[in-house]
């Protein structure tokens, strides 16, 4: 053991070279690496039965049992590899337990992918003598490749925010590290290990040390599919809205039908909870609602067959209903703040009385824009205000909403007529009533304001929604 870390996790993948640093972590006394110890498919390494006394079985049955066992061991900083594709039940122990160090090895993912290809082919994992090296070529496939590059992305990045978000760092190393034995000494350093080594372990060769195009059979699909990737996302739109939570206290049961409305902010809340309240004969009121994740867990084993849904509306009327309830409107549920804010600050033509007849349609669209420039300037991370549930996307509501729980139906505002009766009688309701649409918005309705210059506006504003989502223009 060391002072600063009682385990350690090898992240890498296939054909990284994980293999030659594990044989030099095992080169450093008191420091031992027992192979790929939570592989689905074997314990440590083919044609093990266990692993430190812990058998298959007995860590597949409890994982956390085998983490125990590699803790314990005496004197010796202990660890093993860790790709995407492991037992994911044990991630969030390696990754929440600061004393626990995290190696992080990485490889140019084309090279990675044709090595693990040509492996395929010759069904040589490993190579410890170079007569026996057997040759391929590899078979390059665009889709394969393109899937192979995004699940690598993916667990990078997830690696990387669990770190950031637990302040913990890692000791990342690069396939051509591994050649370079002050990285491998600096490794030791950092692990807080006294030994050092004085050569790297020679057991292991390069399996196939030519050039990339000299590895594959199809040298001309390869370049042709790597011609069309955008490396640098170079038409990536950047995401700065916050993360939020679930949201769960908002959501809302049905008083007896199985049916639970998971509300996404500016859309058509109280229309929905009116038409689920007729639906089994009660008030407004009388739906279920502020539960916590607790309570929700209970409700749902009390409604088996349950369904949940939520609604999304088009970013443009949803933008206008609740720039007229929340900024331009001054009663109960606006954001008096804010609107004054949004006066001062950003300019906006807004009444100090929305049912003054100065208040013209000319100025009602001049303050719809200011505020359209408001909100993509707030989602853009551009302001000092938060980014309010009402006007962020609905495509982040959504990813909170996965936090917790994914509904089982998206449904668009305009199809309800259809879609919500349909859900009911899906549910055995007897009397379903019909779906009654949101009423114009006051004090000026969108269809007075819209255009295609407006439209372009509300795209610009919320382009992540429309790409999304699919949304066209507005139609009314």
């Amino acid at each position: 053991m060391t002072e600063r870390f009682d385990w350690f996790v090898v992240f890498a993948e296939m054909r990284t070279g994980s293999n030659f640093l594990e044989a030099n972590l095992n080169a450093l006394a008191g420091v031992a690496c027992i192979g790929e110890a939570f592989n689905p498919h074997f314990i440590g390494y083919p044609n093990r039965a266990d692993a430190l006394g812990v058998s298959r079985f007995e860590r597949d049955t409890d994982p956390g049992r085998l983490i125990a066992a590699i803790k314990a061991q005496d004197g010796v900083l202990t660890g093993f590899r860790y790709f995407h594709d492991h037992d994911p039940r044990v991630l969030d122990a390696i990754l929440d337990d600061p004393r626990c160090a995290k190696i992080v090895l990485t490889r140019n993912p084309l090279e990675s992918y044709v090595s693990w290809k040509i492996a395929k082919a010759t069904n040589q994992w490993k190579l410890t003598d170079v007569k026996r090296r057997k040759e391929a070529l590899a078979e390059f496939d665009a889709e394969e490749f393109s899937a192979h590059v995004a699940t690598l992305q993916a667990f990078q990045v997830t690696l990387l925010n669990r770190l950031q978000t637990s302040a913990q760092t890692a000791f990342y190393v690069a396939y051509e590290d591994l050649q370079d034995l002050g990285v491998m000494n600096g490794l030791a350093a950092w692990l807080g290990v006294a030994a050092r080594l004085e050569g790297l372990d020679q057991s292991l060769k390069v399996q196939n040390p030519e050039p990339l195009t000299a590895k594959v059979a199809n040298p001309e699909a390869m370049e042709a599919a790597l011609a069309g990737i955008d490396t640098f996302n170079l038409t990536r739109t950047p995401n700065f809205e916050p993360r939020r939570g679930a949201g769960v206290p908002s959501w809302v049961a049905a008083a007896t039908t199985p049916l639970l409305y998971m509300p996404v902010r500016g859309g058509p809340e109280e229309e929905v909870l009116a038409w689920m309240a007729a639906l089994d004969g009660v008030a407004v009121d009388d739906l279920t609602t502020g539960m916590n994740q607790k309570q929700l867990r209970q409700w749902k084993r009390r409604h088996p067959g349950h369904r949940s849904f939520t609604v999304l509306r088009h970013p443009a009327a949803r933008a206008h209903a609740v720039f007229c309830k929340r900024i331009v409107a001054t009663g109960a549920g606006s954001f008096a703040k804010i609107r004054d804010l949004l006066k001062q600050q950003f300019k906006l033509p807004l009444p100090d009385d929305p049912g003054d007849a100065s208040y013209t349609v000319e100025r009602h669209r001049e303050a719809f824009e200011g505020f359209l420039a408001f909100v993509k300037a707030n989602i853009a991370g551009q302001t000092a205000l938060r980014v309010d549930a009402n006007w962020s996307t609905q495509a982040q509501s959504l990813a909170s909403f996965a936090e917790f729980m994914v509904p089982d139906l998206v449904l668009r505002e305009d199809e309800l007529a259809e879609l919500l009766p349909a859900l009911a009688r899906r549910l055995w309701a007897s009397d379903v009533p019909e779906w009654t649409a949101s009423a114009p918005d006051t004090p000026h309705a969108l269809a007075s304001i819209h255009d295609e210059g407006l439209e372009a506006l509300v795209a610009e504003t919320y382009s992540r929604d429309y790409a999304m989502f699919g949304f066209g223009g507005w139609s009314g």
